[in-house]
């Protein structure tokens, strides 16, 4: 094989694996399925029940570009006035999820709800940042979902849903910590993403009191 030959073979292989490296660059677009939502509606734990904040998923997600895949808001309600509990885990399909920029949090929902890759870096909003949280401020590391750790709603009792996402007052809403962190005395507790502590109150400024803006997870089924 003479030299000039072998220049051409090495620069065609070379040429190659770069396209084959465009081709294989991550399109936020299409293969975007979990956010946190960037901003509440206003109205606290009102999210409108749960086709209000499946609906708020969906603009979110079209305004960012990830498109209309079905998005359901990570969200449980408790059993009330003859109506079924839904939990959370079951609306959301069973993975694999990833972020917008293409860093999967969890592979199915088994992992999901065990050891997952949910964190202050890997839970960005749909605005392709992470949440706000201490040092900076406001911290708004709680986020909203209802559930227990397994995913699944709470017991009826004492309002952990903001009376099922309609109330926008009085009760309080069971939240996670989107960075594994807090000031809780239960260490278990304060490393929870979905399965915290129950807020105050239900209104924005409770949330804001314990270090909430009213922000969910977004994800699309699979």
């Amino acid at each position: 094989m003479n030299q000039r030959f072998l220049i051409k073979v090495v620069v065609a292989g070379l040429a190659a694996a770069g396209l084959a490296s465009c081709a294989s660059v991550f399109d936020p677009k299409s293969g975007t399925s979990f956010f946190v939502t960037s901003a509440n509606p206003g109205k606290g734990g009102d999210l409108g029940g749960l086709a209000g904040a499946d609906a708020l998923c969906t603009s979110l997600a079209t305004a960012a570009g990830f498109g209309d895949k079905g998005w359901k808001a990570y969200l449980s309600t408790q059993a009330t006035g003859g109506a079924p509990a839904v939990n959370a885990r079951d609306r959301i399909g069973n993975g694999p999820w990833v972020n917008s920029k293409g860093v999967v949090v969890a592979y199915n929902s088994a992992e999901l709800h065990g050891t997952n890759n949910i964190n202050l870096q890997t839970a960005l909003t749909d605005k392709g940042v992470p949440v706000l949280a201490r040092p900076a401020t406001p911290n708004q590391h709680d986020i909203m979902t209802g559930s227990a750790p397994d995913g699944t709603a709470l017991p009826p009792g004492r309002d952990a849903t903001c009376s099922n996402w309609t109330g926008g007052g009085q009760g309080g809403a069971m939240v996670g910590h989107v960075d594994r962190t807090g000031t809780n005395p239960n260490p278990i507790a304060n490393q929870s993403w979905n399965s915290s502590h129950i807020t105050p109150g239900c209104a924005m400024p409770d949330l804001a009191r314990v270090g909430g803006g009213g922000l969910f997870y977004c994800f699309a089924p699979k």
